[in-house]
């Protein structure tokens, strides 16, 4: 990992529709960093994680990775980069396992069928490891989502839209500890919740952003 590559956020302005969600927002996000995005529903945290990885224009700003705007090489930012929708990007006729061959296939990673089950066992989904994801409850399907986090190489840049949302008390732990060892190896991560996190408490460069706040 490239440790003086830097997420910038630079006077950012975003719109939907006729609602202006947030103006001139600025920060910057070192490796070793944890970012929480928070705020209410419609307060504009998903439409902010898409305008950093590049998926959505902001209305003005940009958003650097280093002294560059993501958008000059936008395939090797990608190559850094791992994105979670708050609905997990999963195929519905496939198992737990094939959807995470399959995910890791589209990144250029060769992921074997034990490496799988590994990842699997590791978020306690082996009892429903061979059923097709359509059959799977809300809980575990984010769970499923989420096992893209274990999978080697890592991206450098983790940006996760709601990572915890129904999630258990033992996998929510589980996925805190994933953020802080990621954290703790120079990794960069930005997620939204509007849940309490213990490791906000746990790690000096971890900090929170509210974007109902108004300046």
């Amino acid at each position: 990992m490239n440790l003086n590559q830097a997420l910038i956020a630079k006077e950012l302005t975003c719109v939907r529709g006729d609602t202006e969600l947030f103006r001139n927002l600025s920060f910057e996000i070192s490796p070793g960093s944890i970012l929480q995005i928070t705020g209410g529903n419609g307060s504009g945290k998903s439409s902010l994680l898409r305008i950093l990885c590049g998926l959505l224009s902001p209305q003005d700003g940009q958003v650097l990775w280093g002294q560059n705007p993501i958008h000059d090489d936008r395939d090797y930012f990608h190559s850094q980069l791992l994105y979670l929708g708050h609905q997990p990007a999963l195929k519905g006729d496939l198992t737990a396992i094939e959807n995470l061959i399959s995910q890791a296939a589209l990144s250029g990673i060769a992921l074997s069928t034990q490496e799988a089950k590994k990842i699997i066992l590791d978020l306690n989904l082996q009892g429903v490891s061979g059923r097709p994801i359509r059959t799977l409850s809300q809980g575990q399907k984010q769970r499923v989502g989420l096992a893209k986090l274990l999978i080697r190489p890592k991206k450098m840049i983790w940006i996760l839209d709601e990572p915890l949302n129904a999630l258990d008390q033992a996998t929510s732990e589980a996925i805190e500890t994933m953020l802080l060892r990621h954290a703790s190896e120079n990794g960069i991560i930005v997620f939204s919740s509007h849940l309490p996190l213990a490791l906000a408490t746990q790690y000096s460069q971890y900090r929170t952003i509210d974007l109902n706040a108004k300046p």
